[in-house]
């Protein structure tokens, strides 16, 4: 009897210990900061790769699916993920925004976190159809915003400060000097505008992934 009992004490002990264990180092885990030399130079605008690190998000102002601009003040202090897509899609940006809407859930209570939903088709993706769209995708207008502007804006942006694609995985539209973004990225950025994450926005994993490391974001001081 004594030793089921020494038995059980030692399994409990041990157990408590593990979990310990693994949750301090879950606490001490910290996410790298990407900074221009640590993307492939590829995606990389040749001026950026000579400032090498410091990088942030620049400036930008866009319509959301409300009409309202939404600038990068807007996002001050807050941790955000943002994407590529237009609302035609077919393929993966379905998959993509299925999954985003997942990564809403987990943090419909979190006022300090925003998604960033940027279209590659402004031509098409007008205000009207992006509220249509995040209305298809059950949308919070206070978190999860649908971004539509100037076209030359919108992908200097994605390439200049989120690098999100290379230019030679650019689809040309047969217009000379025009190309169209294709991408399954999820960024990742923090509260001071680094990026801190990329996922590939059509895989469960990486996006359960990244929810946890939103957390780490949320916790950073």
């Amino acid at each position: 009897m004594v030793r089921i009992i020494f038995l059980v004490v030692f399994c409990i002990v041990g157990i408590s210990l593990f979990y310990f264990t693994n949750s301090k180092k879950s606490q001490e885990r910290t996410l790298p900061i990407y900074n221009p030399i640590d993307i492939d130079p590829e995606a990389v605008d040749p001026e950026l790769l000579r400032i090498g690190r410091g990088h942030t998000v620049g400036e930008f102002a866009f319509s959301n699916q409300n009409g309202k601009t939404i600038t990068q003040k807007d996002l001050n202090n807050q941790v955000f993920v943002a994407e590529y897509f237009f609302t035609t899609c077919a393929t993966i940006c379905p998959i993509m925004n299925k999954e985003m809407q997942r990564v809403q859930e987990a943090f419909k209570k979190e006022k300090d976190f925003k998604i960033l939903s940027f279209t590659v088709d402004p031509t098409n993706d007008d205000v009207k159809q992006m509220k249509h769209y995040s209305s298809l995708h059950q949308a919070d207008d206070n978190m999860w915003w649908f971004l539509t502007g100037d076209k030359a804006k919108l992908y200097e942006l994605a390439r200049k400060s989120f690098f999100v694609l290379k230019p030679a995985e650019a689809q040309n539209l047969g217009d000379a000097g025009s190309d169209f973004i294709h991408t399954n990225n999820f960024v990742l950025v923090d509260r001071k505008m680094r990026i801190r994450g990329y996922y590939d926005g059509t895989n469960s994993t990486e996006v359960d992934q990244m929810i946890v490391d939103i957390d780490l974001l949320l916790a950073e001081k």
